[in-house]
């Protein structure tokens, strides 16, 4: 067996069913499917038994741990000589494992990953919050799967990893949030090599509606932090950015605001220019991902709905990133006291 494809599962059947039809239509069929049930309340077992005649697919059901804790369960029962973590959410084109195949054969690498890309059948929302997490103007086009210059970190919605490094490093920590990473930097730090299979990407879906992104982008600014006093000198300049972005549109609204009191006061109209000035960078910027954005998916409506989501991709990420600078930067709190729910007992 060449490849284990670990898919951890938590109260997402129909999402599943999707993703098992994906691997049916696979060209390279030499693969195992490992689903591991997270402890839902909405079990995707009747699903699966659907897919059991057609794929290699193995099915466990376990008490809720974390998805970290669930990829290792599943690799535990495994018995690929690569182990392939996907995210439930994701669909895969026919040639997913095939161009996998063709990189491994080409240039082995201990560790892969591959970017990810929005499909046809999105919903608008969808196809905007996939613009806001892969646009050059939002996160630099580094998860759309532009080349990067310094090593590159896979993550868990689409990532491989031979089976020996997945033992010897343990596979993944119990952290709740951010855990891909730390195994990623795990992965570099012990030396192994890793690579991006630009070839290899995937459609993901994500969250549905901008509250549950909010919450998702917002988890991953607090894990920054985490992941910073765990692995010190991993935070860039480009992690403090979405803080920049956020800080700064916060401060232009209040200028504004200060402006328009201002005006209250002074009704000849002297501090109009405190009043309007402070939305000038704020509309070139939601312009600007406006028109990328109607053009990228050739759609005004994604458009527009782009706008909003990527101040909630940047803004989310950077309040979670300042909860977590001042309770574990400021206040000193473990990572365990500042946030006891972002981890798995």
């Amino acid at each position: 067996m060449k490849y284990s494809i670990i898919v951890p599962v938590y109260n997402r059947p129909d999402e599943i069913g999707e993703l098992l039809e994906s691997l049916c239509s696979q060209t390279e069929t030499d693969f195992e499917v490992i689903v591991v049930e997270d402890g839902s309340q909405i079990p995707c077992k009747d699903v699966c038994e659907k897919f059991a005649s057609i794929l290699d697919l193995h099915y466990y059901n376990k008490e809720n741990s974390g998805p970290g804790m669930s990829r290792n369960y599943g690799a535990e029962r495994s018995a690929g000589d690569y182990i392939i973590v996907l995210d439930s959410d994701v669909v895969l084109p026919d040639g997913y494992l095939a161009a996998i195949n063709r990189e491994l054969n080409q240039h082995p690498v201990d560790a892969f990953g591959g970017p990810d890309a929005s499909h046809p059948s999105f919903t608008a929302i969808q196809k905007a919050i996939s613009y806001s997490m892969t646009s050059f103007f939002t996160t630099g086009g580094i998860r759309g799967g532009k080349a990067k210059l310094d090593k590159f970190y896979p993550r868990s919605f689409n990532m491989g990893i031979r089976r020996e490094v997945y033992a010897h490093l343990n596979g993944f920590a119990k952290m709740r949030f951010g855990e891909d990473i730390d195994f990623s930097y795990r992965i570099v730090e012990a030396g192994y090599s890793t690579r991006l299979f630009p070839e290899a990407w995937v459609w993901h879906k994500r969250r549905t509606d901008f509250r549950k992104f909010f919450r998702q982008v917002y988890n991953s600014g607090i894990a920054r932090i985490n992941l910073e006093k765990l692995h010190p000198g991993t935070l860039k300049l480009v992690h403090l950015l979405p803080m920049v972005f956020t800080v700064g549109v916060i401060a232009l609204i209040l200028a504004s605001a200060v402006g328009r009191a201002l005006m209250h006061y002074c009704p000849e109209g002297q501090w109009l220019w405190l009043f309007v000035c402070p939305w000038i960078p704020i509309l070139l910027y939601s312009l600007i991902i406006l028109i990328n954005s109607t053009v990228c998916n050739k759609s005004l409506k994604v458009g527009i709905l782009s706008v909003p989501a990527a101040f909630v991709q940047l803004m989310g990420y950077g309040f979670g990133f300042i909860e977590s600078w001042w309770k574990r930067c400021v206040r000193k709190q473990d990572e365990f006291t500042a946030f006891e729910k972002n981890f798995y007992k």
